[in-house]
C-alpha cells in the first residue's frame, strides 16, 4: 500500500478572505489580523460602511463584491459571517474550491446542512472551524477540566440557561426559512455544545421540548420562530440536561448565561457576571462550600477564530473534532421536532 503523501507546507502566510464584515465578522477579523500569522487578502460585504470599517483593520486587503470574486483571489482560507441561511452553501462552495473555512454558528440551518458542510471538508481534507466561542473562555475551560477529571463523581444533570434581554435586530432572524429557528439555534446552540463538549460527547437518547412565541405555545416553526424555549435532553448514560433560553424575557438584567453540572461528589458552575455578555466566572461546588476557579477579565471573543488561523498557518487539514457540530445540530433538530 502506498503511504499517504504529506500535506504541502503552507506558502508563507496563508491568504484569508472575509465574507461578511459586520460587527461580529469584523471582530473575528481583527482577532485573526492581530494574531499576525495570516494575511488579510480580501473582504466582501453588502454594506459599503462595513467594508470601509474592515479595510481600516486591514488596509492592504482588496474589497470584493461577491463570494465568487473572493474565491478568485487565490485564498487559502475564508471566514464567513453572513446570515445563517447562507452559511452551508457558501462554506461548501469555498471548500470545493480548495479553500479552508471558518464559519459563524450555526454551520447549517439544520442537521442535514451541517453534515453536508462537514462532509465537504472531509472530502477535501480542508480545515473547517465553527465559531462556538464560549469553549475558549477561561471559565468554561476550567469547568470542563473539573468535569473531565472525574472529581464530580457520576454526573447526574446539568442546568443550561441563556436568556438575552434583547432580541436580534435583523429581520432574517425571525424567518425560520432563513434562520433555521429562533432562540434555540441562536443561543441554545452554545449551551448544547458546551454541555456535550464538557461531558466528552455522550450519546443522546431522548429530547422533549416546549417552544413559545410571545407567551403562546408553538406546535411547529410554521412561519414563526420561538422567543422562549425549554428542553429536556436525556443522555444514554442516564444524565439529564435541562435547557432554557429566550429573547427579551424579563429576567432583570441584560443577560443570564449559566451552565451548572451536578455530580454525586460535587458540582461546577459557569456563569456570567452582573448580566454581562462578556465576563464569566467558574466555581467548584463541594458540599456547601464554593471554590472560585476563574474570574474576569478575560479577552476570549476572538480566540476560536485565532486558533483556526494558527492551525491553518501550520498546514493542518481536516480535523475530525469538528464533527461534534453535527451532534449539536441533531439535538436542535429534535428540539424543533425535525427529522435529522
Amino acid at each position: 500500500m502506498t503511504a499517504a503523501l504529506p500535506r504541502p507546507a503552507p506558502r508563507g502566510r496563508p491568504r484569508i478572505g472575509y465574507l461578511g464584515v459586520g460587527w461580529i465578522g469584523r471582530h473575528r477579523m481583527t482577532a485573526i489580523v492581530e494574531d499576525g500569522v495570516t494575511e488579510a487578502a480580501a473582504v466582501a460585504d453588502a454594506s459599503p460602511e462595513a467594508v470601509s470599517a474592515a479595510l481600516a483593520v486591514a488596509p492592504d486587503a482588496v474589497a470584493c463584491t461577491s463570494l465568487d470574486e473572493l474565491l478568485a483571489r487565490d485564498l487559502d482560507g475564508l471566514v464567513i459571517a453572513t446570515p445563517s441561511a447562507l452559511h452551508a452553501d457558501q462554506a461548501i462552495r469555498a471548500l470545493k474550491a480548495g479553500v479552508a473555512v471558518f464559519c459563524q454558528k450555526p454551520l447549517g440551518r439544520n442537521a442535514a446542512e451541517t453534515r453536508a458542510v462537514v462532509e465537504a471538508a472531509r472530502a477535501a481534507d480542508l480545515l473547517l472551524g465553527v465559531d462556538l466561542s464560549y469553549r475558549r473562555t477561561r471559565a468554561l475551560e476550567a469547568v470542563r477540566a473539573v468535569v473531565q477529571s472525574g472529581a464530580l463523581g457520576r454526573i447526574q444533570s446539568a442546568d443550561l440557561v441563556f436568556h438575552n434581554g434583547y432580541g436580534p435586530d435583523k429581520p432574517w432572524f425571525y424567518d425560520p426559512a432563513l434562520s433555521g429557528g429562533g432562540c434555540v439555534v441562536d443561543l441554545g446552540i452554545h449551551l448544547i455544545d458546551l454541555a456535550l463538549w464538557s461531558l466528552g460527547g455522550p450519546a443522546v437518547s431522548t429530547v422533549t421540548s416546549q417552544l413559545f412565541k410571545e407567551g403562546h405555545r408553538l406546535a411547529a416553526l410554521d412561519g414563526a420562530v420561538e422567543d422562549h424555549a425549554l428542553a429536556t435532553i436525556e443522555l444514554a448514560d442516564g444524565a439529564v440536561l435541562r435547557l432554557a433560553c429566550s429573547w427579551r424575557l424579563p429576567v432583570g438584567r441584560d443577560a443570564q448565561i449559566e451552565a451548572v453540572f451536578h455530580g454525586t461528589a460535587g458540582g461546577v458552575r459557569f456563569a456570567n457576571v452582573g448580566g454581562s455578555f462578556y465576563d464569566f466566572v467558574a466555581e467548584h461546588h463541594q458540599g456547601t462550600r464554593t471554590v472560585a476557579l476563574c474570574d474576569p477579565p478575560d479577552e476570549w471573543g476572538g480566540r476560536v477564530a485565532a486558533d483556526w488561523a494558527r492551525a491553518l498557518a501550520a498546514g493542518k487539514g481536516y480535523d475530525p473534532a469538528v464533527e461534534a457540530v453535527c451532534d449539536v445540530a441533531a439535538v436542535i433538530d429534535r428540539i424543533y421536532g425535525r427529522r435529522s
